[in-house]
């Protein structure tokens, strides 16, 4: 039951997340990874009085770092051959963290 609930208030989050985008449906999994990512970093657990990412890494998330999930973004263009007036980023939409840098 309690993984039930859990599965259903992820879903319950990405489906709110998808429609205040404005997203595409196909973006559904990021929308869940999103929620999960976010809710382990802030829902308190009422029995230990401490979210998910403290009980396991025994400090507090740093916050400052979230973003909003539909959220207009410039990720970094890679390009090798970047002229001198080609933009250095793509405008783009905000849809997960990565789990290996901060930025996005």
């Amino acid at each position: 039951r309690v993984v039930e609930r859990r599965n259903r208030t992820l879903i319950e989050a990405a489906r709110t997340m998808l429609i205040y985008a404005q997203a595409p449906l196909f973006l559904w999994a990021e929308a869940v990874a999103t929620a999960c990512f976010t809710q382990n970093r802030s829902i308190i657990h009422l029995q230990h009085r401490k979210t998910p990412y403290k009980l396991l890494y025994s400090k507090l998330p740093d916050l400052s770092s979230f973003h909003m999930f539909g959220a207009l973004c410039y990720p970094t263009n890679d390009t090798e051959n970047l002229g001198k007036l080609q933009p250095k980023a793509d405008i783009g939409i905000f849809i997960g963290y990565a789990l290996s840098k901060k930025a996005f």
